[in-house]
């Protein structure tokens, strides 16, 4: 009897990488491999890879593969965004989504610590250095007070319907409808992500559609700054995960607890030489199939967040939820 119980606790562990934590290291890159929040496509006209970081005005990496190697080309809006708010020549979390024959670039104006936020936008045919063109805010913005922080924006398509999710701790992770040409929000926002514990450190949201579950990836834990405030062990950036069968919730963990009342289940967790994990993204490519993104501090080159590299994974998802 209690080897039968055993088995399956060890079965339900190994289908939903609960209590096991063999994570694979993360795939090869050359070339320029710093990145910070990287956001990754694939050019559909010709396969060209791009990769766009966190700040100053949003810079430009290119590669004809996903391993390198990468070159930096320039930056998106070289000018700063249009929008008149602090921290608008040092711009963050940049998301990328081809909508129609249009490339969108969404970003977050913010400074560190502060509500005072909105997310923009810019727009390009080719994402090459110098093609882009600044539009401003997508009416999507915070001030003190309000419950969220307009920050991390992630665009995902449902049906012919376009969905903003965004956040950064306060009430976390958030989600608004967008119009049908997703340059502007069309509701009222509703939270989707929250942990009450602590500071509510949830961020950097991320939903990726596969086979009637929309997935919500997010990073938990602490960012920035490992070089001069090393955080307790377990409490860094890693990669957490929940999962719906429509686009704006509920979203629950592999355990059935909702990620509005803390839920989470660890995708990727600090391991070997991979030190605190996070600004992840997820796309589908030709090569190698489903493919996590994300930056993180490799312990053997350093902790600064000068010195955070882009690291990649093949995604399993063997029971319905990913593994790497």
């Amino acid at each position: 009897m209690l080897l039968n119980a055993v088995a399956r606790g060890l079965a339900w562990a190994l289908s939903f990488g609960a209590t096991v934590h063999a994570y694979a290291n993360p795939g090869a890159c050359s070339g320029d491999c710093w990145a910070h929040d990287p956001a990754v496509i694939r050019r559909s006209s010709d396969g060209t890879y791009f990769r766009f970081n966190t700040g100053s005005e949003i810079g430009i990496w290119k590669s004809s593969a996903l391993t390198g190697p990468w070159t930096y080309q320039g930056k998106v809006v070289p000018n700063g965004s249009i929008i008149d708010k602090a921290g608008n020549t040092d711009l963050w979390a940049p998301d990328v989504r081809l909508v129609g024959s249009t490339y969108f670039l969404y970003y977050a104006v913010s400074t560190f610590g502060s509500q005072d936020s909105a997310i923009g936008y810019a727009t390009s045919s080719t994402m090459e250095a110098g093609s882009w063109t600044d539009h401003g805010s997508t009416g999507i913005s915070s001030s003190a007070g309000k419950a969220y922080n307009a920050i991390d924006p992630n665009l995902i398509q449902a049906g012919s319907s376009y969905y903003m999710t965004f956040g950064s701790f306060w009430g976390d992770i958030y989600q608004v409808a967008m119009s049908s040409d997703a340059t502007k929000a069309s509701g009222s926002s509703y939270q989707i992500a929250y942990n009450s514990s602590g500071t509510h450190a949830v961020e950097g949201a991320f939903v990726y559609y596969r086979e009637n579950y929309y997935y919500l990836f997010f990073s938990a834990g602490i960012c920035c700054g490992f070089d001069t405030s090393k955080p307790a062990q377990g409490a860094e950036y890693s990669i957490k995960v929940c999962r719906s069968q429509s686009v704006s919730g509920p979203y629950v963990d592999a355990s059935g607890k909702s990620c509005t009342a803390g839920g989470g289940t660890t995708l990727l967790a600090s391991h070997d030489k991979v030190y605190g994990p996070g600004g992840q993204g997820v796309f589908a490519d030709p090569t190698y199939g489903t493919v996590l993104y994300y930056h993180y501090a490799d312990t053997s080159i350093g902790l600064a967040d000068s010195q955070y590299q882009f690291g990649w994974n093949t995604v399993n998802w063997s029971g319905g939820w990913p593994s790497v």
